[in-house]
């Protein structure tokens, strides 16, 4: 099937927060009125089942899909309920949580449903690279230390409410260049040119010319500012402006390669859409 593998992982993600809330919300009030307060180990225990169940109805690639879809879809209910339940300085990180699992579900379901030919398991981007993992694991350890020492300065609303808007509006540009974009867009730089590969320059294309680069750039800022984490602040802006610009670079040799005459048009008429990147420029006047 077509798109199976976008409709494996939705329902997989689906499933995780039905099974969640079921547990959250049926079980554990009815175990409390039963005086029983110990349930913390219902949801490891649900996810556990959970597992069994995609093993025991999926072969090993849906397996892989499923599984990583539902490990979303908990990290989504969980970091919703913190927000819902936890003290003031800690429901930044729930809503931290919940939007990374969104951003990392939704990589893979605009692959999966735009260009199912070159979806695979890293789609879902949870371990993108070395360097991505390593940035998330300091922003945390930022984000616990400040509060431990600090708790007040994770309490600021304002700061909160610009980093939402910041990574909606990011997330929304980056999987509106997806779906924009469809069978010529993918997670790596390509060398050669397809034979269905065309020069996209409608839609947010028409706005600027890597709206997907653009998008993750202000997303990953926004995360921050929800943790209201200032050194990972200016890192994550610095380390992810360099590597756009790098990337943006090496990827336009390739498109003026594949395109000629008319990328150079469209450069000349279209910006890049970061600051202070211009992208391969040699032949725009």
């Amino acid at each position: 099937m077509k798109y199976e593998s976008g409709r494996i992982a939705l329902t997989s993600f689906v499933a995780a927060l039905v099974t969640f809330a079921f547990c959250e919300y049926l079980i554990v009030p009815y175990l409390n009125s039963l005086q029983y307060s110990n349930t913390q180990w219902l949801h490891l225990l649900n996810y556990g089942i959970s597992y069994l169940f995609i093993r025991g109805i999926y072969n090993v690639s849906h397996q892989q899909i499923s599984h990583r879809a539902v490990f979303l879809g908990y990290t989504f209910s969980s970091g919703l309920l913190m927000y819902n339940t936890a003290m003031p300085s800690w429901k930044n990180f729930g809503m931290y949580v919940s939007i990374l699992s969104t951003f990392h579900l939704t990589e893979y379901l605009g692959i999966a449903f735009t260009n199912p030919a070159a979806v695979n398991i890293k789609s879902f981007f949870i371990n993108h690279s070395p360097a991505y993992v390593g940035a998330a694991i300091m922003s945390w350890l930022e984000f616990f230390i400040e509060r431990y020492y600090f708790v007040q300065m994770k309490q600021n609303h304002l700061i909160v409410l610009i980093g939402l808007i910041l990574c909606f509006c990011g997330e929304m540009m980056r999987k509106l260049a997806i779906y924009t974009a469809e069978r010529n867009f993918n997670h790596i730089v390509q060398h050669k040119k397809a034979k269905n590969h065309t020069l996209v320059t409608h839609g947010v294309y028409a706005i600027c010319r890597h709206p997907s680069y653009a998008g993750w750039f202000y997303w990953s800022i926004g995360t921050q500012l929800i943790l209201q984490n200032p050194v990972c602040l200016l890192a994550y802006a610095i380390m992810s402006w360099r590597f756009f610009n790098e990337r943006i670079m090496a990827e336009e040799v390739y498109l003026l390669r594949f395109f000629g005459q008319d990328y150079v048009e469209y450069q000349k008429k279209v910006k890049a859409g970061l600051p202070f990147i211009k992208g391969y420029t040699e032949f725009v006047n």
